[in-house]
């Protein structure tokens, strides 16, 4: 007689779809993104983040030297997790405003509505005049052939995998943890026609402490 099979109980969350989009992902995923890939000079580089949420985005680029501006269709309390940040309360979709009144270069970088990231890569692409980078669900792109019209540049997979919970999991006491979806990196280069290259990002750079 064989053995009982034992059930290990599942361990991971099934999120409620959170309003407007909002995720929130590990502070190591837009620190490493900036310290493996350049948005230009830094002292003279614009970046914005049109669903900067909390704001970590725009404060992992901060800390890399850039300078930040920053949006989103809710106040969420950006300009009080990161103090002195240029924050407007702006629809990035609504043509008339997405681009937040900025007339000067920049590069997008920013973690997106996961149901309409095609949408806000190519509203990106109309505002951005270098690079646009945004995080998306590695399950996604074998069916997303609409990416081959557009100048992919990077793929960053991210490992191990972040766990990206609603915010209003995380501000009502939820444990943040045992990320179970697989992200990426997707990064634009203005002009770019080639195929991508697919890199790895990890959360500590490879070989540290060793």
């Amino acid at each position: 007689m064989s053995s009982p099979t034992l059930i290990t109980p599942r361990r991971s969350h099934v999120f409620a779809k959170e309003a407007n989009g909002h995720y929130v992902e590990e502070q190591w995923c837009a620190r490493r993104l900036f310290e493996v890939e350049a948005f230009g000079a830094a002292s003279a580089a614009t970046i914005l983040d049109p669903f900067c949420g909390w704001g970590r985005i725009p404060q992992a680029a901060i800390a890399a030297g850039y300078q930040v501006l920053a949006s989103d269709i809710v106040d969420r309390g950006a300009r009080e997790r990161v103090p002195g940040l240029d924050f407007r309360v702006v629809d990035f979709f609504d043509p008339r405003g997405g681009d937040v009144g900025v007339r000067w270069p920049l590069s997008i970088v920013t973690n997106p509505p996961f149901d309409r990231v095609d949408v806000a890569i190519r509203r990106a692409l109309e505002v951005a005049t270098f690079k646009v980078a945004m995080i998306a669900l590695w399950r996604r792109l074998p069916a997303a052939r609409w990416l081959s019209a557009l100048p992919l540049y990077h793929i960053w997979l991210m490992t191990p995998r972040p766990s990206m919970p609603p915010g209003s999991f995380i501000e009502a006491g939820g444990k943040v943890g045992g990320g179970t979806q697989d992200f990426c990196w997707l990064v634009f280069l203005q002009g770019y026609d080639g195929e991508p290259e697919v890199r790895w990002l990890r959360r500590e750079p490879q070989g540290a402490g060793q």
